[in-house]
């Protein structure tokens, strides 16, 4: 899904499985179970047995003290829980703290596990979360677990070019490439997949969505919880959604915070040009907000005055980088966070405003790659691709891709081809592909789960909390009208934290939907730092 999640980076399946409804004894590893299933049943109880010793965290994490990490040992192939293991890292912050009210200490609840997205995203940060006070209840009552799924930084990590040569800048990103700009991304595509395939050999096929929930139950069983509890954002929703279907019964609460559509026919290449008619619509809204701020920006004062000194700004940097690293392409990734979080609006509409005054150094610091985590933004893209690849059939014929693109770029320009190239290497892929799982879970079987969706989040729209929910009996849905920041619980608005909370701290849910109002638009920010009087919407209360 290409998602950047909460706070710093959005798939499925293997096998062709239905998720059974009430009772997956087959899923869970019953006799009537595949053999992957037999193996996440002895793999979970062998982690059940063994436990987990956490201790002070790696360097390389930038942990606290307090914070103590762990490794979970998993089956690489859960068809052979006997074989190769690998080992995920996991980070923990003990919960603790006191009752305003009452001065005395809150009961512990277990742990609560999360997952930013991705696919390819870490979430060994998100004991950090307790310092904020959106979290500091619920870190009360939680131990809040962070972990690396397999591929993922120091969880066997993946690996598909040189992040050398993967992080080269600058480079272009035509709005309607040309026939021969389309054949170089083709030849750079199979490359890619080639590489995925000689780096990582065998081994490939096990990165997906399927193994990331089982994955999930083994972590779990790891940390002695008899339940679990998770909150999931953007493509963490959708493997979650995927453990609910297979294991109902152990889950206590969960949270599925941007939905990922989960319809099989949408996983993944579906999915995706949706995403890409959707930022089109949050490229809008951030360029109308600049817009009613011409005053402080000085780009125009409709949205296709601003959408005119944008591709001003394009044209120039595709002539003449700025900062010699600074081409198109790393413009278009730099205001692709403009459609993830409104919170960067600022900051993009400052660094466009100066550049056209003939300062491009808020350009470079914002766009600019950073060699330091090259190596990082490498493995993420390896186990993004790895997993949407091995996930679900892709159109193998580049025809099919062509027509569907350069129609969809018609009108929507903006993110079209740039999400295709990202997602292109799925045409020439060699590991087997999967069939999705259709999730679905009988009525009953499953307490009481939260969705959470920003009406007009691009990176997931909002169709796919809606399909979630449908899916999902018994699942409460709560809706931020009219606001498209991606991954919203947490965030900015009270409404909303407030249902999480509840629901965390009590299982309560609205009874099928609640709306919130729109979180405060962001403040128009001068280069000088100067904050100007706003003229937006209300916070929600």
């Amino acid at each position: 899904m290409r998602a950047l999640a909460l706070y710093g980076a959005a798939t499925l399946g293997s096998l062709v499985l239905t998720a059974l409804a009430a009772a997956p004894t087959g899923a869970a590893g019953g006799p009537g179970g595949s053999p992957e299933a037999r193996g996440v049943a002895l793999a979970a109880q062998r982690a059940s047995d063994s436990g987990t010793s956490f201790g002070p965290c790696p360097e390389s994490e930038q942990l606290p003290e307090a914070v103590r990490c762990a490794t979970v040992k998993v089956p690489l192939d859960y068809a052979k829980p006997g074989g190769r293991q690998i080992g995920l890292t996991v980070s923990r912050l003990k919960a603790g703290g006191k009752d305003p009210k009452t001065k005395k200490p809150v009961a512990r609840q277990g742990a609560l596990v999360y997952n930013p997205g991705g696919p390819g995203a870490s979430s060994m940060y998100f004991p950090l979360v307790s310092g904020m006070p959106e979290w500091r209840n619920i870190a009360a009552a939680y131990d809040l677990v962070g972990y690396s799924p397999r591929g993922v930084a120091r969880s066997a990590p993946l690996s598909c070019a040189d992040p050398e040569d993967f992080g080269q800048a600058p480079t272009q990103a035509p709005v309607h490439p040309s026939e021969s700009y389309k054949k170089e991304r083709i030849a750079r595509a199979k490359t890619y997949a080639k590489g995925c395939a000689r780096k990582a050999g065998d081994a490939l096929r096990h990165y997906h969505s399927l193994n990331n929930a089982r994955d999930l139950e083994v972590l779990r069983a790891a940390l002695g919880e008899p339940k679990l509890t998770f909150m999931g954002a953007s493509y963490g929703t959708y493997f979650g959604a995927l453990y609910a279907a297979l294991h109902p019964s152990h889950v206590r609460r969960m949270v599925f915070d941007s939905a990922v559509n989960p319809d099989p026919a949408q996983i993944w290449y579906r999915n995706n040009l949706d995403q890409s008619a959707a930022f089109e619509r949050r490229w809008e809204d951030f360029r109308t907000w600049v817009a009613k701020h011409d005053t402080t920006y000085g780009l125009g004062d409709t949205p296709e005055a601003v959408q005119h000194s944008y591709a001003k700004v394009r044209a120039e940097l595709a002539h003449r980088p700025a900062g010699g690293r600074v081409g198109p392409g790393q413009l278009q990734a730099a205001y692709l966070q403009a459609g993830y979080y409104d919170d960067v609006w600022a900051m993009r509409a400052t660094a466009l405003s100066e550049y056209l005054k003939g300062n491009p150094k808020p350009l470079v610091d914002q766009a600019a790659p950073r060699p330091e985590a090259a190596r990082d933004n490498e493995n993420g893209t390896a186990v993004y691709t790895a997993v949407e690849c091995n996930d679900a059939p892709w159109p193998g014929d580049w025809r099919t891709w062509d027509r569907d693109n350069t129609r969809l770029a018609k009108r929507a320009p903006f993110e079209t081809w740039d999400n295709a190239w990202m997602n292109l290497p799925c045409a020439y892929w060699t590991q087997p592909r999967q069939r999705p799982v259709d999730v679905r879970v009988a009525k009953g079987a499953l307490p009481p789960t939260l969705i959470l969706a920003a009406e007009r989040d691009a990176a997931t729209p909002y169709r796919g909390a809606l399909e979630l929910q449908k899916r999902l009996p018994g699942a409460a849905l709560v809706t931020e009208e009219d606001a498209g920041t991606h991954g919203i619980g947490g965030g900015a608005n009270a409404c909303v934290n407030k249902h999480l909370e509840t629901y965390l701290l009590t299982g309560a849910t609205p009874v099928r939907r609640a709306v919130c109002a729109p979180h405060r638009e962001p403040n128009p920010v001068s280069l000088d730092g100067r904050a100007l009087p706003l003229r937006g919407i209300p916070a929600a209360v």
